[in-house]
Order: structure tokens, then C-alpha cells, then sequence
């Protein structure tokens, strides 16, 4: 095992921050049964209590016009992915679904990714320009994985990136400062303290 000391670099978090709800989406990451449901291949012992929260914002952005996405963590059998988690989220699954109380509405858009960038091999920024949304507030589970590698390809692709922070699940505390750092860092993103200080105008 390899331990070492060093200086953490501070991180800002913003209290509040104003998008403009035309110009946006919420990206819903991976709220699946295999990942949030104690009873999930994958459980992420956090990711329950951001249920509530996300379900909360994602019923403003609604309410002010902007749009709302939900990415699903999507394989078939044999796929190479196993070989490292295991089987998971396979499509047609129980596991594979979102959870009941986040439930896509009518008017949402559900993407289906085989890799943690919810970008590639998919036609979400193809639908994200088609609607003039370049503000994304992201959301969801794993912090580390599939959340960052989605604001990693919103932010190479020039997306405006919000992150807040009680929205988002994580395995351990430090991959969740991991993921803080590298948002913030390496893609510029802005990270918000709660999904409460997220405004839509």
C-alpha cells in the first residue's frame, strides 16, 4: 500500500449561481437500480440520499424550461466492461432501470451509453445543440467515474458545466474530492454547494 502526505489544494465551491433555463439541461447520471438501490450489483452507499435532492431539481428545471436528460448505463452480455465490475446494469434489467422516484417524464430525453462518457458513441450533444442547451448542470453517480468522464466530454466539447456538489455520489470521500479537483482544474467547471443553489431564470 502507498501512502503519502501532501498539501490538498483548496477547492471553491460557489453558494448560488443563475442559468438561464432556455439555455439549459440537467444531466441525470446513472440513477440506476444497480447503482442506487441497496439491492443493486453496484450499490453506491451515498447515492440514495441524493435521490431526493436531484428529484428536486430536476422538478424546477422542469418547471422553468429547461431540459432534462438521463443517462443509462447500458450493457449486453459478455460485455469486456464485466471483466472489470462485474456484470451490471444490463439492459432489460431490473438493475438496469432508474430508480422509481427519478423516473423519466414525458419530455425528457434518456440516453443509453456503454461507456462512462455519456458523450461517446451517443447523440447527446447532437440533441443538446438541436436545443440550444450549452449550460449543464450534472448530477448523479459514480463522482469519480461516470460523472466525471460526462463533464470531461461536455467541457472538451465546450459546454458550460455545473456540478452541485449534495447531487452527486461517491464510493469514498476521496474520490469524490478526486472528481471536485479534476472538474474544477483540468475542465473549469464550476462546482455549486447544493442542488438549492442551482437558479433558473
Amino acid at each position: 500500500m502507498v501512502r503519502k502526505c501532501f498539501e490538498v489544494p483548496e477547492i471553491g465551491v460557489a453558494e448560488r449561481i443563475e442559468i438561464p433555463a432556455k439555455r439549459a439541461a440537467v444531466v441525470v447520471v446513472d440513477m440506476q437500480n444497480d447503482f442506487v438501490n441497496p439491492r443493486g450489483k453496484l450499490f453506491v452507499p451515498t447515492a440514495p440520499e441524493t435521490v431526493p435532492r436531484i428529484r428536486r431539481l430536476v422538478d424546477r428545471a422542469r418547471a422553468a424550461g429547461a431540459l432534462v436528460v438521463y443517462t443509462k448505463d447500458t450493457h449486453y452480455p459478455g460485455d469486456p466492461e464485466f471483466s472489470t465490475w462485474g456484470e451490471h446494469a444490463v439492459r432489460g434489467t431490473w438493475g438496469w432501470e432508474i430508480v422509481d422516484e427519478l423516473r423519466p417524464r414525458e419530455g425528457d430525453i434518456v440516453i443509453e451509453k456503454t461507456r462512462y462518457d455519456a458523450f461517446y458513441g451517443t447523440p447527446l450533444d447532437d440533441l443538446l445543440r438541436v436545443y440550444r442547451r450549452d449550460h449543464l448542470v450534472v448530477v448523479g453517480t459514480v463522482a469519480n467515474i461516470c460523472v466525471l468522464h460526462t463533464v470531461a466530454g461536455a467541457a472538451l466539447r465546450w459546454y458550460r458545466v455545473y456540478v452541485p456538489m449534495d447531487g452527486v455520489s461517491a464510493l469514498n470521500e476521496f474520490d469524490m474530492y478526486v472528481a471536485a479537483r479534476q472538474i474544477t482544474f483540468l475542465y473549469r467547471g464550476t462546482l455549486v454547494k447544493s442542488v438549492d443553489g442551482v437558479v433558473f431564470t
